[in-house]
């Protein structure tokens, strides 16, 4: 019987021990604490959440979207392939009618973030993109109690733009942004702006304005669209109005082209007789030439049009070949040759005399006649004693020299036939010399009728030159300054 007992009072011990430990345990073990307010906040929200379709519970109701724009930075404008690329914080807002609760279920939480993949969210996509650009991912979005989700990121946006590069570089370019969902009608989606438009327009707060562009305003404006009578599409376009900085542009390629042009008007004064202005234009036109290969990347290059400062470096090469061929002219007239015919009549009433008049060069035509009437006088002085050696026995008066004859001898009379052959071998040397000198002074005087008709129309060419370059220039002066202004 004891050992019956002794058994018995074995197997009991280990159930009182068991019975003992559970109390035991709970007196020893801390309570564990609740699970946090945004962990069971974030469950609550997902865990049934079917991110699929549209966030409403009635299909019927329409989903808004408000969304809104900053430009931060322009960072390249590709005249070539028409591409803007632009930096902007984006945002976007809408109600998702399954996410929302009660804050005094949750320890008073009104605001919770949740990742965006976890959730719908709108196609709401720019029309223009044409390439993906470096964008930060931005993995959260804000959720309000009352199921407002707000959207913020920033974007690097690269856009087709019809960039009009006639005025540069004083070139305003205005690129639009169009947001638009790429699926869903409007009685879906509509888009509505988050801020009112005055707002938006003239927002530069966070624009970096140190760049080549200056930012003018953002317009904004909405529209509905449809595509071959279907259903209409919500769409939202912003017009980002930009502005070329001049400055730059200004000091490098136009200052330089202004210069050269100056140098040139300068040179008509150099003496048109002489070729250093021959040279002077020429070495201007190589240095021109020069400038041109050296500028011609700065120039924006399109396949639809060129820019007006294009054409006003071809305008002003045009110009100084112009001005070199006008000097060669002049210096071709001026030229001394000895087979220059005479100056044709109509050519001395042009501008001998109706050019003079209204070129207001009277001193050089009198100049010109005064100096002609000394070489006419110094020419009969010469004949006058050319004609006086012509006599025989030297002397001035022919009378003179007849007495004189009558009383030589007979022996000095026989002499006189074999002098005679000598006296008219040196009668024909000596017209010979006069018919020469005459000659010669024949080419001087048609020489100077050339240089006199080659100063006057030297003066009527550079006054023509120099009134076509005012115009030009005022001309480009008048149009580039509105464009500065506008």
């Amino acid at each position: 019987m004891v050992p019956t007992a002794l058994g018995a009072l074995l197997a009991l011990l280990p159930l009182a021990s068991t019975l003992q430990s559970p109390g035991t345990q709970h007196r020893g073990r801390m309570p564990e604490p609740s699970e946090p307010t945004l962990r069971r906040l974030s469950h609550y929200l997902l865990a049934h959440y079917q991110k699929g379709s549209r966030p409403v519970r009635d299909w019927r109701t329409t989903t808004n979207v408000a969304i809104d724009l900053m430009v931060y930075a322009i960072l390249s404008v590709d005249e070539k392939n028409q591409v803007l690329t632009t930096y902007i914080w984006y945002r976007q807002h809408w109600t998702d009618e399954f996410l929302r609760w009660d804050p005094a279920r949750f320890d008073n939480l009104t605001q919770i973030s949740l990742p965006v993949e976890s959730i719908w969210v709108p196609d709401i996509l720019i029309n223009e993109f044409v390439d993906v650009g470096k964008s930060p991912h931005v993995p959260y979005v804000y959720v309000s109690h009352h199921g407002e989700v707000q959207n913020l990121k920033p974007i690097q946006v690269m856009t087709a733009c019809s960039l009009d590069i006639y005025s540069f570089p004083f070139d305003v370019q205005n690129c639009s942004l169009t947001f638009t969902s790429w699926l869903h009608h409007i009685r879906d989606i509509n888009l509505s702006l988050w801020r009112q438009p005055e707002l938006v327009k003239f927002d530069r707060s966070v624009f970096m304005n140190q760049g080549e562009w200056e930012l003018l305003y953002v317009l904004s404006r909405f529209q509905e669209f449809s595509v071959k009578s279907s259903d209409s599409y919500a769409e939202m376009k912003f017009y980002v109005v930009i502005r070329r900085r001049p400055l730059f542009y200004t000091v490098s390629l136009l200052l330089p082209s202004i210069f050269l042009m100056v140098m040139d008007i300068v040179g008509f004064y150099l003496p048109p007789h002489s070729g250093e202005r021959v040279s002077f234009k020429i070495t201007l036109l190589l240095g021109y030439s020069v400038f041109l290969i050296i500028v011609s990347d700065t120039l924006p290059a399109t396949a639809v049009g060129t820019p007006l400062i294009g054409i006003y470096f071809v305008v002003c090469m045009a110009l100084l070949v112009i001005s070199l061929t006008e000097t060669i002219l002049i210096v071709r007239l001026v030229h001394k040759q000895d087979l220059q015919p005479h100056v044709p009549e109509w050519v001395k009433h042009l501008l001998l005399e109706r050019a003079t008049i209204l070129l207001c060069v009277w001193d050089r035509k009198k100049f010109s006649q005064s100096r002609t009437q000394s070489l006419d006088i110094s020419r009969q002085m010469e004949n006058n004693d050319s004609t006086a050696k012509l006599t025989p026995y030297g002397c001035e008066d022919p009378r003179e020299c007849g007495s004189v004859g009558g009383t030589r001898s007979t022996l000095a009379f026989a002499g006189r036939t074999e002098g005679l052959a000598a006296l008219q071998e040196v009668l024909r040397e000596t017209t010979a010399i006069r018919q020469l000198l005459e000659k010669r002074e024949e080419f001087r005087d048609v020489a100077r009728e050339w240089l006199q008709v080659g100063y006057v129309l030297d003066v009527l060419l550079f006054r023509v030159y120099l009134a076509a370059v005012l115009a030009y220039s005022i001309t480009l002066g008048t149009l580039w300054s509105v464009w500065r202004d506008a």
